[in-house]
């Protein structure tokens, strides 16, 4: 290494930049006096900090907005086009519990996802259609027999009575549906009601038809308009029934939830005292569970080959809440067969040839060990983290349905008469007849129609834009209270590894410390960092929407673009998630800005390559090990508990539609809890490889510029020193 300089400073807490910054390969000029976070600060990034600070007003407008137009009990209740809900007592639809739709082929629309409406009219109705019939073939059997208008009415305007009126007209107006197909009943909805008829979907027996007006139609078209309607309204019931599921057993989940929070902290206080060994039983556990996974697949795979019906792929099976169905199939077996092998696979070859680096590893753990426990309260600052961002999901997830539930039913004046001065602009279909539109001279004739749900308001013409505006927020606050997570344990730490007499000189309360400086001086740097990750998962996001839509499309060029697209953005979120990490390190350390700080963060890293391989791979895999050995312990426990296969407590159980809700919840549950608090330890084990790094460039262990790492933490690293 190069020998280091000593470079005059004006002050001992104050970094001074005038020095030339060298290539990442030479080390910098440092002063040798630095010991620890900087106190004297000065606001950073102050520009970023208000920009913040004015979004967050503005969310808190569009969720009054969004408040003030949106009705969340349209996500749960049909209602017609003129806003009433089908079935509601005390009103003209308490006779009319069904909800039917004019032309359910324009349910394929995207607007279904942003108004919850499909944009066609819909009326109440007291039972769903059992037949096929356009308006054109009533209009001729109401010649012979009047009772095919009877039927055929009670689909359409309620008050309208005029069967001879042109067809033309009636579809202009929207006085009658253009036909009916055969319906059934689903969640209050009327959904054509498709056979299967020598292996092929039909309605009616049809499968290919023509409308009122003679255009050719397929039951494909029908399908993907039921298929608008059913994925959202599946969604609703399933999320329904899940919250019915985890208010019947909301207690044993919070058990399962204290248990894993037990098993976490006892994880740590034995890593603290025994970290080789934990370490070392946790990558045996988990080999040997692995490898009971792959014999237990096998006898499965053995067992169905020789049952009917296994051999049906998960993707013919299609989408079913009861999971009973998919272990019934080889293909299920065999895809949990393959990844079980390639994870057993990888870690076999990482203990054979990274066994050394293991053993580094696993002493960088132990050093943090000794660091979080002369400083435990960091363990709990994940639970302010999550309290946070339990309040930004929450505010997010209401803002989105109050935005999703804005859309209106708009009507606008219908006129036969070219010059009526009112066609086109908006009505009250309650009112009209008492305006003074239906009565001017110029209007004779006119009506007051459905047109579109939305809205004509900028409000309402830019829901989906609002709509982007939520997620971004959203994921701006997320990252923000990750970030701030970060460089509160960074220079938590950063405090106990600078302190010459450990734990002696540390600073008393250094957690407290370290937040009060980041939220005072940081905030703005904080910002910047979380603004840059969210843009770039945003675009993740919007590119995974974007491909659920070209499913259908049979162009390779464009999914081959839309998967370079996704690997390209996959890779930049996974780049910039790393530096901010660093950057805020250093953030915390020295108080410069954002971009500052990771510039020299990045080179303090390319410095150090080798060491950084074994950082960040090999530690973060052990931690992975040992997150999954929790969780996974705890979900055994709970699928045992939850199937009634514990004696003890069988009558305890409670009666679920969906047992894996509750599994699922405390699984996931357990692995959060436990990557809460290793996310502790991952954060210190970084901060104190920086300040090594930093340490190493800064000191070269004589009498005059002494080490500050402990000798054990030089020693694992292949370095030889006087202490100082």
């Amino acid at each position: 290494m190069a020998p280091h300089r000593d470079v005059p400073r004006c002050s001992a807490a104050v970094q001074s930049d005038t020095a030339p910054r060298p290539f990442y390969g030479e080390a910098h000029t440092f002063d040798s006096s630095f010991r620890g976070p900087v106190h004297r600060r000065s606001c950073t990034d102050v520009l970023c900090c208000l920009f913040f600070i004015i979004v967050i007003f503005l969310y808190m407008a569009l969720g009054i907005v969004a408040w003030i137009h949106g009705d969340p009990k349209k996500v749960f209740h049909p209602t017609d086009s003129y806003g009433h809900f089908c079935g509601q007592k005390g009103t003209s639809n308490a006779k009319k519990p069904m909800l039917f739709h004019f032309n359910i082929l324009k349910c394929t629309s995207p607007t279904i996802l942003i108004n919850l409406q499909c944009p066609t009219t819909q009326v109440c109705v007291s039972a769903c259609p059992d037949r096929f019939a356009t308006y054109t073939e009533m209009q001729l059997k109401n010649q012979l027999s009047g009772s095919y208008w009877e039927y055929y009415r009670q689909f359409c305007k309620p008050g309208f009575n005029n069967p001879e009126k042109p067809v033309s007209q009636v579809l202009r107006d929207e006085d009658c549906p253009s036909m009916i197909v055969p319906s059934r009943p689903f969640l209050q909805r009327c959904l054509p009601d498709f056979i299967t008829l020598n292996g092929s979907v039909t309605v009616a027996n049809r499968s290919r038809f023509k409308d009122a007006l003679e255009e050719a139609h397929s039951v494909t078209e029908l399908q993907q308009a039921a298929d608008g309607i059913t994925g959202l309204i599946d969604t609703k019931d399933l999320g329904l029934k899940i919250v019915e599921d985890v208010a019947k057993s909301w207690t044993w989940i919070l058990i399962g939830l204290l248990l894993s929070m037990a098993v976490s902290l006892l994880f740590i206080l034995l890593l603290r005292f025994t970290a080789g060994l934990m370490l070392w039983t946790t990558i045996l556990t988990v080999v040997l569970l692995l490898a009971y996974g792959m014999w237990f697949c096998s006898m499965k795979l053995s067992q169905l080959r020789h049952m009917s019906g296994s051999d049906v792929s998960i993707a013919e099976m299609g989408l079913h809440t009861d999971l009973q169905v998919y272990l019934q199939l080889t293909q299920t077996w065999f895809i949990l067969l393959l990844s079980l092998g390639v994870t057993e696979a990888s870690i076999m070859l990482m203990l054979v040839f990274l066994r050394r680096r293991v053993q580094v590893a696993i002493a960088l753990l132990r050093e943090a060990s000794k660091a979080m426990g002369h400083i435990m309260s960091t363990l709990f600052f994940p639970v302010i983290t999550f309290l946070l961002m339990t309040v930004v999901i929450s505010y997010w997830a209401a803002t989105a349905v109050y935005l999703a539930s804005s859309g209106q039913a708009v009507y606008k004046v219908m006129c036969y008469d070219v010059s009526c001065p009112y066609a086109n602009r908006t009505c009250n279909p309650q009112t009209f007849n008492r305006s003074n539109i239906s009565t001017s001279a110029q209007c004779v004739g006119s009506q007051c129609v459905f047109a579109f749900y939305g809205g004509e308001t900028s409000y309402h013409r830019y829901l989906f834009l609002l709509q982007l505006a939520n997620l971004l927020a959203c994921l701006w606050l997320i990252n923000f209270s990750l970030a701030l997570q970060q460089l509160t344990l960074a220079g938590t730490f950063a405090s106990y590894y600078w302190a010459k007499r450990k734990p002696r000189d540390i600073p008393p309360c250094p957690l407290f410390a370290s937040f009060s400086r980041a939220i005072r001086y940081h905030t703005g740097s904080l910002a910047f960092g979380a603004l840059i990750l969210s843009v770039a998962q945003l675009v993740q996001i919007v590119l995974e929407y974007l491909e659920h839509k070209l499913k259908g499309v049979h162009n390779s060029l464009s999914r081959f673009i839309m998967h370079c697209l996704k690997c390209c953005f996959w890779c930049l979120e996974k780049c910039v998630r790393y530096m901010n990490r660093n950057a805020y390190i250093m953030v915390a350390i020295y108080g410069k800005n954002f971009c500052t700080s990771a510039r020299e963060a990045f080179f303090l890293l390319m410095r150090n390559m080798a060491r950084v391989a074994v950082l960040d791979r090999v530690t973060d895999f052990l931690l992975f090990l040992a997150k999954v050995l929790i969780a996974g312990g705890v979900g055994v426990v709970a699928f045992f508990f939850f199937t009634s296969k514990i004696p003890v407590v069988q009558e305890e159980v409670p009666d679920l539609n969906y047992y894996w809700i509750p599994l699922l919840t405390v699984v996931i549950g357990a692995y959060l809890i436990a990557h809460g608090f290793f996310s502790v330890y991952t954060m210190c084990v970084d901060t104190l490889f920086l300040c090594f790094c930093d340490d190493l460039e800064r000191n070269d262990g004589s009498s005059e510029k002494p080490f500050l790492m402990s000798p054990e933490l030089h020693t694992i690293l292949g370095k030889s020193y006087q202490v100082g």
